[in-house]
Order: structure tokens, then sequence, then C-alpha cells
């Protein structure tokens, strides 16, 4: 027998021991958690935590401290999520109940149905509702973001399409804020591969021009050319399809907008520049969302949100509950709350399919692990 293969089996062996301690362990973590239901103690201590961390710490030595507390830190996610197991799963808790309710009151895709977008025909957005929906939807542009959503919630529309991430500016933060407000739910998604096109009246020339209109986002993403042009004044609107609107409609030739090229055909101007974008590979991810939750064939995405404390462990006591699941985290954003300093929400996606049971684990801990927790959606990841 060679050297390493002693040395596997004194692994092996140590291993048995390990399992041994890990079963007595969790025996004891077992009657803690049954102490605990029984006289209504929450489950998480943090103070507790942290103490049984750094004393981990200390006895593994300086060379073996992060390893160990890592180790411990794993050990006591399993025991709480043993100690939840005993206590329901948390059934009354306010985030499973919400979530209970959304899936009780699900419907199916609606037929024919009636889609908005923030903008005006020739946007990025209605592009990515005719993506996602067929050449043949009734679709409409409105005025802002939050118009979209009220629409959902006076029955005006069955759903809103709407841009959430860009590949090279980040999120788009009024999505993120809206979707704290109102009780809607991601059902779907799609991408928008943007190439900006700088376009003016027929006549104009890049001598002419001295404003340049388009989405503040569109302005960011061009500002390499358009600061190559410091004469031009560039000047924020509501979206970049409104601006080459309106400037088909000034008459006025120092004026240029920058979108997209089906916007100048629609408005009849004529391209003067086309990928002025500096990023080639810029794409917008845009979210379907309708008032209510549907579970769409191919389902493997879920979006979530939660609130956190401003506290040491916390946001790694959520990653902790992935890790343990086996789970894909996907993405992690966080917005501050306004009206609490120091405190945030987090919108966290990650890959599931509908009926996983490690999936469904991970939304009762989720649930019982941070403040306000809602399920934003369960559809299928589109990202070309």
């Amino acid at each position: 027998m060679d050297e390493l293969q002693t040395l596997r089996q004194d692994i092996d062996a140590i291993d048995r021991e390990l399992i041994g301690l890990f079963r007595r362990r969790m025996d004891v973590t077992r009657r803690v958690g049954e102490y605990k239901r029984e006289r209504g103690i929450p489950v998480l201590d943090q103070e507790r935590e942290r103490q049984v961390l750094r004393n981990k710490g200390e006895l593994a030595g300086e060379e073996l401290r992060s390893a160990a507390v890592t180790l411990y830190q794993t050990i006591m996610a399993l025991s709480r999520r043993q100690q939840r197991d005993l206590m329901g799963k948390g059934l009354d808790n306010p985030g499973v109940r919400r979530w209970r309710e959304a899936q009780d009151a699900r419907r199916l895709p609606v037929e024919a149905p009636r889609v908005v977008y923030q903008g005006v025909p020739g946007a990025y957005s209605e592009q990515a509702a005719l993506n996602f929906f067929g050449p043949c939807v009734d679709s409409a542009g409105l005025e802002q973001f939050e118009d979209c959503f009220l629409a959902l919630r006076e029955g005006r529309a069955d759903y809103a399409v709407l841009p959430i991430e860009n590949s090279s500016t980040g999120a788009i933060r009024q999505i993120y804020d809206l979707l704290t407000q109102y009780e809607c739910y991601m059902v779907g998604e799609t991408t928008v591969k943007v190439e900006h096109c700088l376009m003016a009246l027929p006549g104009a020339t890049l001598d002419t021009i001295t404003h340049v209109y388009s989405h503040e986002q569109g302005l960011f993403q061009c500002e390499r050319y358009l600061n190559a042009h410091p004469s031009w004044k560039q000047v924020p609107q509501a979206d970049t399809a409104g601006s080459a609107r309106m400037v088909a409609d000034s008459g006025d030739l120092t004026k240029a907008a920058v979108c997209s090229a089906r916007a100048a055909e629609l408005y009849g101007l004529q391209i003067l520049a086309h990928g002025v974008n500096h990023n080639t590979h810029n794409t917008t991810r845009f979210v379907v969302v309708s008032p209510r939750l549907e579970l769409r064939p191919g389902a493997d995405k879920i979006s979530t949100l939660f609130v956190l404390p401003h506290e040491a462990g916390s946001l790694h006591e959520v990653l902790t509950v992935f890790a343990v699941h086996g789970l894909n985290m996907v993405k992690l954003e966080s917005r501050p709350l306004p009206e609490r300093s120091w405190q945030y929400m987090f919108f966290l996606e990650f890959t599931g399919a509908p009926g996983d049971p490690a999936v469904n684990d991970a939304l009762h801990e989720l649930a019982q692990t941070t403040g306000e927790f809602r399920v934003l959606g369960w559809f299928r990841s589109n990202l070309d």
C-alpha cells in the first residue's frame, strides 16, 4: 500500500469520528430547539453565535482560524435549519404566509394581453415587449415607470415590460424602488441589445448640432462619443424614443437625439452616426411584471426581496442558506431604505425549479432570517 492510500485511510477514519460527533452535536441542538419552541425563544441569537465563532477561531489557532470560523458558520446554519423545522418551518411567518397566498391566487398567462411600457414607439422597452409577446402584441407606451405599475394595479393592463439593469451602467434603481412599493410579480424576462444612433432632421450635419437629447442612461452610455464634441450640450429626457420624437417635431437642425435605429425610421430622422455607445456589448435586461403571480413552464429563476439590519453577519446569514442547500445565487442588489437609517432592502435572485425541496426550504429560511420578506416571482431565465 502506497503512502497516499494510507493517508486517505487515515482521513476516512477521522471522518467517521467527525460524523459521529456531528450526529451527537445535532442531537443536542435538536433538544435546544425543543427548549426554544416550548418557551417561544427565537432560533437565532446573533450575539451567542458571534461569541461561539470567536471561541472556535481562537481554539483553532492563527493558521486555521479563518477555516474554523467558516466550518462552524456552516454547522451552525445546519443547526438553525434543524431548529426551524422543529418549529413548523415558520408557517406563521408573515413572509411565508404572503408567499403561500400569492401561490393560491396565481393565474395562468393571459391570452391576447394588454401590455404597457415606459416611453413611446421606438423605445427599447417597446422592442422588449415585441421580443417577449410577439410582433402582434397590443402594447402602449406610458410617460413614467410608475404609470406602468398604476396601470397594472387599476386593471388597465395585464403586463408591464420594464428595464431593470444594463450591462454597462448597472441597476435601474427606479424599478427596484417601485417593486418595493407595489404588490406585483415578475413572470418573465428578456434582453435587448442596445445600439444607440445619433439622429437628426434631414439636412442636419454634425456641424449644425448644438444640443443632443436622450434618456440620462443613453447619454451616459455614449459619453465618450459625445464628450469628443464638447460644444454639444447634453440634455437628459424622460426616454430615448421620446427624444427622437421631440427632435422630429421641433423642425430644428441644431437638435439631435440618441436612440435606436427603429426610432429614426418611425419619426423620419436621418442617422448621422451608428453605434455611438462605447460598449458594443451593451445589453439591457427587461422584466415582465404582472399584478398576480404566474408559474410559467420552464420556470427556473426566483426573485426575492427582504430587509436586513446594518449588523455584522446579517448578510452572511442569508448567503449561508444557499451554501447549505446547494443553490446558485445569480443576482444581489441593495437599496437603502429612505426612512430607516442604515437598513437596506436587498433584491436577490437564485436558480431553482418549482417542486424542488431545497428551494422550498431555502425560501422558508430566508423568510425566517430576514425582515419584510417577499417572493417577487418565479420565471424562466432568458438572458441571451
